[in-house]
C-alpha cells in the first residue's frame, strides 16, 4: 500500500460526470469570487515553479525513506491520485512526461483554513502548484512537505478511471486523455520526435538540405494515388492537396540542388485502415549521380540510425513484446525471380496478360481495377510472396506499366529499377533510379493519361511545367519516399492510428 493510494471507482455515468462537472463550476465560482485580483483564481496567469518533476526525481529520486533534504521546492503538477482524511491530505503530482512526485498537505505545515481549503477545492485531474521542503516518505517515496500550494488550473471534468484502460476509439478520439493517463502513448510521441530528429541527422551527416514544397497543386502528381481537391478564391481555380513532393524536389535537382529532401504532409483521398491514413507524415528524398541501389543503402542507413535512436539498438522491441531484428544487411530480391520460385512457373515481362488473368483465376486472386500485366503482376506477387517476408527485404526491378516516374532497367528489357522495401509484412518504403530522360518521360505521362481516360482516377496527368524543368537537363538521380508513421510502426510495433498523434476519424 502506498501513502497516495488510487481512486479505484468504476468510471462515472454520463449523469455523474455532468453532476461533477456542476459540483466543479461551482468550485470555480467560488475561486473566481475569492481572488485578489485577475492574474489568480481558477486560472491563474503564471505560477511560481522553481523547477519540474523530472528534475526532482533526478536528483533526488534515491533517496532513504524518512530523510529530508532541507531543500525547498515549487512544482507544479496534475492531480492524478489523492486520499484526503483527517490531518493529513496525500496527492500524486503528474508532469507532462508521466513522472510523479507526492504532494504532503499536513495540519501542521498549512493550517487549518489551507487543509480546509485543500479538501473543499482540488479535485482529481487539476492542475496544482506546492511549494515545501523535498522529503522521502515513511514509506519511501518522493514528496513535498507542502508549506503552500495554489490551484494552477481548474479541471471542470473528471480524469478517467487511471486503472480501466481505454478503448481504442477513446484514445483516439481524445488523444489529450490518452497522454494524461498511458505511458505508452507519451513514449510513442517522444519516440516519433526521436526518429524525426534522426533522420533530419543521418541527412546532415551526407550533406542532404531540406527544404519545403507547396501543399497545394494546381495539378497532381510524383504518385499514383486520388487527391482531394479544393477551391481557391483567390485564384479562382481548382487545386489539389497533394499525394507527393516528388516533382517539386526533381525541380530542385534540376537546379543543382544536388542532395534534397522533405519530411511533411501528403494528402490521399483513399481508404483507410490499419496501415492507411488519408493524411500521413512523407518523407523523400534525392540524391543526384546515384542510383536505386545507393538510394537502398541510404533507405538501410535511415532506418537502423532511427531504430537505434528510439531502442538504443537495431533489435527493436515493439508493443506486444516480440523483438524484431533491424540490424545488418537487408535482402534483395528480385520481383519476377520471386514471384516465378512462389508460383511454380516462369512470369518474365513478356508474359502476357491473358496468363497472368489465369494464374490470378486459378488462385483466386481478385484482378486490378486496370488489368495491365504490371498490375497483374503486382497483384500475383503479394499473393504469392508477400505473406512470407519475414527480414526486411527490398523487393527489385518491377514492370514497366506502374511506374511512370522511373527509368528502364540497364539490362532487363521491360523493367525499371525500382524498389519496394517490405518490414512487417508492409511496404515501408520506395526507392528509384530516377528517369531523367524528357522524351521518355512525356511518352510515360501521355501512357497515364491514357489509363486515366480509361477511368483509372489514381493515373498522373501530363506535366508539362516538369517536363520543362527536365528539358532542362537533371543528372542522374536516386530518390526514396518513406511514410514517417510507417516507420513508426515497424520500430514501435503500433497500428497507424497509435502513431499518428491526432488521426482523423469519422
Amino acid at each position: 500500500m502506498t501513502d497516495a493510494p488510487a481512486n479505484d471507482a468504476a468510471e462515472p455515468t454520463e449523469d455523474e460526470v455532468f453532476e461533477q462537472k456542476a459540483v466543479r463550476l461551482a468550485k470555480r465560482e467560488r475561486l473566481l469570487a475569492e481572488r485578489s485580483d485577475a492574474a489568480g483564481g481558477p486560472y491563474p496567469v503564471a505560477v511560481p515553479i522553481t523547477t519540474t518533476i523530472p528534475e526532482l526525481r533526478a536528483r533526488f529520486g534515491d533517496l532513504e525513506a524518512g530523510a529530508e533534504t532541507g531543500e525547498t521546492a515549487g512544482v507544479a503538477g496534475r492531480v492524478v491520485f489523492s486520499r484526503n482524511t483527517g490531518k493529513l491530505c496525500f496527492a500524486s503530482l503528474q508532469s507532462g512526461d508521466g513522472s510523479r512526485i507526492q504532494a504532503m498537505v499536513s495540519l501542521a505545515s498549512v493550517g487549518e483554513e489551507s487543509l480546509q481549503a485543500w479538501k473543499e477545492l482540488v479535485d482529481l485531474g487539476d492542475h496544482v502548484f506546492v511549494s515545501g521542503e523535498v522529503i522521502s516518505s515513511r514509506r519511501g517515496e518522493l514528496s513535498i512537505m507542502v508549506a503552500e500550494w495554489t490551484i494552477a488550473a481548474k479541471a471542470v471534468l473528471p480524469l478517467p478511471n487511471l486503472h480501466t484502460e481505454l478503448s481504442e476509439e477513446s484514445r483516439v478520439r481524445s488523444r489529450f486523455l490518452d497522454l494524461i493517463v498511458r505511458d505508452r502513448a507519451r513514449e510513442t510521441v517522444l519516440a516519433r520526435a526521436k526518429v524525426n530528429a534522426s533522420l533530419r541527422r543521418t541527412f546532415t551527416e551526407r550533406d542532404f538540405v531540406e527544404v519545403e514544397t507547396p501543399m497545394l497543386q494546381v495539378q497532381h502528381g510524383g504518385a499514383s494515388a486520388r487527391p482531394f481537391t479544393t477551391h481557391s478564391n483567390a485564384f479562382d481555380t481548382e487545386l489539389f492537396l497533394r499525394i507527393a513532393p516528388e516533382l517539386y524536389l526533381k525541380r530542385a535537382v534540376v537546379g543543382g540542388i544536388d542532395r534534397v529532401y522533405e519530411i511533411n504532409r501528403n494528402f490521399r483521398n483513399e481508404g483507410a485502415d490499419s496501415t492507411h491514413s488519408p493524411e500521413f507524415a512523407m518523407l523523400e528524398a534525392y540524391q543526384a549521380y546515384t542510383d536505386y541501389n545507393g538510394i537502398a543503402d541510404l533507405t538501410q542507413t535511415l532506418i537502423q540510425d532511427a531504430a537505434v535512436a528510439v531502442a538504443g539498438s537495431t533489435t527493436v522491441t515493439w508493443a506486444d513484446g516480440t523483438e524484431y531484428d533491424l540490424g545488418g544487411e537487408w535482402d534483395r530480391i528480385s520481383m519476377y525471380d520471386s514471384l516465378s520460385a512462389a508460383c511454380g512457373r516462369s512470369i518474365t515481362p513478356d508474359t502476357s496478360v491473358e496468363d497472368l488473368r489465369a494464374l490470378g483465376a486459378e488462385e483466386g486472386v481478385d484482378a486490378p481495377p486496370q488489368e495491365t500485366h504490371g498490375k497483374w503482376v503486382e497483384e500475383l506477387w503479394e499473393h504469392f510472396v508477400k505473406g512470407g517476408l519475414t527480414r526486411p527485404t527490398f523487393v527489385m526491378d518491377f514492370p514497366v506499366d506502374t511506374s511512370p516516374l522511373v527509368r528502364e532497367h540497364r539490362s532487363i528489357p521491360g523493367v525499371v529499377e525500382k524498389w519496394d522495401l517490405y518490414v512487417r509484412g508492409f511496404e515501408l518504403a520506395t526507392g528509384y533510379s530516377e528517369l531523367v530522360d524528357p522524351v521518355i518521360q512525356r511518352h510515360r505521362f501521355t501512357e497515364q493519361a491514357k489509363l486515366a481516360a480509361r477511368g483509372d482516377v489514381e493515373a498522373m496527368p501530363i506535366d508539362e511545367e516538369f517536363l520543362r524543368a527536365l528539358e532542362h537537363g537533371m543528372p542522374p538521380t536516386g530518390g526514396m519516399g518513406m511514410g514517417i508513421d510507417r516507420l513508426l510502426m515497424a520500430i514501435t510495433g503500433l497500428g497507424i492510428r497509435e502513431t499518428i498523434l491526432f488521426p482523423l476519424v469519422k
